[in-house]
């Protein structure tokens, strides 16, 4: 299965190691699913993880952020976007989260955001929850 994740569901990820963004960010680094992700949307996942807000939450240090997204970037497919299907949706940091989805082939994007992403469903990407898309890769 190919995925694009939203930035909240990394977030969550790293405040909640027993969470369904946890896992599935366990998920892919075991290779059971394919993580797409384009430059821009990776430099999202570093500054919002290096906030100090979200670093006070989870426990991380800077270096912590640093060595994760190393681990995050060595399994990551990256995905450059050739074209733009802008503007689609309310929120613009949303858009890039698309991009790397139709530009990537994903079959999936994952988001705590589903209201936010609906357009996305009339392009053939389907949207889901975290624990949805653990659910079907369980299948």
């Amino acid at each position: 299965m190919r995925v694009v994740l939203d930035t909240n569901v990394v977030v969550t990820a790293f405040r909640s190691v027993n969470g369904a963004s946890n896992e599935l960010l366990r998920q892919v680094a075991h290779g059971n699913a394919t993580l797409l992700c384009s430059t821009a949307l990776f430099l999202e996942y570093e500054a919002v993880l290096s906030r100090d807000e979200i670093r006070a939450a989870t426990g991380h240090t800077l270096v912590g952020v640093a060595a994760i997204m190393d681990a995050l970037a060595s399994v990551a497919e990256p995905v450059d976007i050739q074209f733009s299907t802008r503007p689609t949706l309310r929120d613009p940091d949303d858009e890039m989260v698309l991009e790397v989805a139709n530009n990537g082939g994903a079959d999936v994007i994952a988001t705590h955001n589903l209201r936010d992403f609906r357009p996305v469903e009339a392009l053939g990407i389907d949207v889901a929850s975290p624990g949805d898309v653990l659910r079907r890769l369980r299948k």
